[in-house]
């Protein structure tokens, strides 16, 4: 408990110091803001269905389900008769081509989502859909496809045919949240969850252009977690995410899922709790810890665990409806950030409900490394109105951006230290569901924060879905 007092205390004094945060912004750099320059229709009758308070087509931990790369951007979904589909348009355009990849949604499970990934080492577009804590489905395109847009039809013989392995590698019989991420070398990974809510493990799988590796687990889900309540023995690290800056860094940014409820002071509440962070600097073989002291090796048998020293950046008991898998970016000095949620204790101690309690008094917070090195953190003062997750963009003068469920946006400039946070865009007008899907790989490439999100409906009533964009400050 010293330990977390200290940071804590590091943590708030941080807070009245934003000078320090600034980094490398100019007093010449424009702050954020946000101009809306159109609206598509992916879908006007998509597959609709809520399920732990969530939309298949809208989960914010997909990743990717909407991305860019070489002039086109790329949108994946379930149509109306659960079909998936992955869809592209050059960037500019109003026109999406669709193509039916030949898998069919199997059940009404918000988790079971669309993934994309891109191998630059042969121009492939990958997809990993349709699971929770149980089998996947795997589709992969034609070689080049990626590279060449504007000179491949968009047809179905682009894509190979719907494989339960990654091409003959059978990962696990529990896999959960595939997320793809592109190395700096051109290579391909998927992170996956192995096992159960709870009682999980973090993993790595790898392409290389020729055949995928399994890397193994690199987190634990043993080990003693006490609280002022009770104890666990087993979790899961859940996590914000997995990117790589500029510079070969890979971050994450995570939170922890306690299996047993004794660590709450209700039943109604969620055992999340604490952000912690690693970082590996050899394509997420081994982790470290803030301090750079290693703390996991992918594969061998020192994992991540929940009693590793130095793990934790923001500490918080699991009385406070800490959301799981919200979101990270990285600055352009590699520095990560991060937006995370909960209910501050100033609403109560207890949380009894964590979606009535969330929805009501929930807040997100932004949490950095500032160029000393130092963590700050920094309440958004706009309230949730949900349950669900906030995502978060830089833009290239290192300005962030968060978006709220409803597609409501909130910026802060880096020159003030990200102390002035307001809202840039109410999202009036889009009738959005919940959580929306961020393009994180198009704000880079010509400076628009495009997002996906799906309309509002009853039942099983199908909706539309759209991508919607905005300009940012050139």
């Amino acid at each position: 408990m010293h330990r977390r007092t200290l940071l804590a205390a590091a943590l708030a004094g941080a807070v009245v110091t934003p000078a320090l945060a600034s980094g490398t912004a100019r007093a010449a750099d424009p702050g954020p803001s946000v101009t809306r320059t159109g609206t598509t229709t992916l879908d006007s009758q998509a597959l609709f269905f809520v399920s732990y308070d969530g939309l298949v087509n809208n989960n914010a931990f997909q990743k990717n389900g909407l991305l860019t790369y070489k002039g086109y951007q790329y949108a994946v979904w379930y149509t109306a008769d659960r079909g998936a589909v992955v869809g592209r348009r050059a960037l500019g355009s109003s026109t999406w081509s669709t193509v039916k990849v030949g898998h069919t949604l199997r059940y009404d499970d918000s988790h079971n989502v669309i993934s994309m990934g891109v191998s630059k080492v042969d121009g492939r577009l990958h997809l990993n859909m349709d699971s929770h804590s149980d089998g996947f489905t795997y589709v992969k395109s034609v070689a080049g496809l990626m590279d060449n847009p504007a000179g491949l039809s968009w047809t179905a013989s682009r894509f190979g045919a719907p494989q339960s392995t990654l091409d003959g590698l059978a990962l696990t019989s529990q896999f959960t949240y595939p997320q793809f991420v592109s190395t700096p070398d051109g290579k391909l990974q998927l992170s996956y969850r192995v096992a159960v809510s709870g009682n999980g493990r973090n993993a790595l799988a790898e392409y290389d252009g020729t055949r995928w590796t399994n890397l193994g687990e690199w987190s634990s889900s043993t080990g003693t977690y006490t609280s002022e309540h009770g104890s666990s023995t087993a979790r899961n690290m859940y996590l914000h995410g997995i990117d790589y800056d500029r510079n070969g860094r890979l971050h994450s940014f995570f939170t922890w899922r306690e299996q047993n409820g004794a660590v709450m002071c209700s039943s109604g509440g969620i055992t999340n709790h604490d952000t912690g962070y690693v970082y590996s600097d050899d394509r997420g073989r081994t982790w470290r810890n803030n301090a750079g002291t290693v703390v996991g090796v992918t594969g061998g048998s020192d994992k991540v665990s929940v009693t590793d020293a130095g793990l934790v950046v923001d500490p918080l008991n699991p009385d406070h409806s800490l959301m799981n898998q919200e979101s990270q970016f990285t600055d352009s000095a590699g520095r990560p950030h991060a937006i995370i949620s909960y209910v501050p204790g100033r609403f109560g101690q207890c949380t009894t409900n964590y979606v009535a309690n969330r929805t009501a008094n929930g807040r997100a917070f932004h949490v950095r490394r500032n160029a000393s090195g130092t963590w700050q953190k920094t309440e958004i003062p706009v309230p949730l109105n949900s349950s669900q997750r906030t995502k978060l963009i830089l833009d290239k003068y290192d300005n962030a951006y968060a978006i709220f469920p409803f597609g409501r946006i909130a910026g802060a400039s880096a020159a003030s230290g990200y102390t002035d946070w307001r809202i840039l865009f109410d999202g009036s007008g889009l009738n959005a569901f919940g959580e929306v899907v961020i393009d994180e790989t198009r704000v880079a490439q010509d400076g628009v924060l495009s997002f996906m999100y799906q309309e509002k409906s009853s039942g099983t009533t199908p909706s539309a879905l759209h991508v919607i964009d905005f300009r940012l400050p050139a």
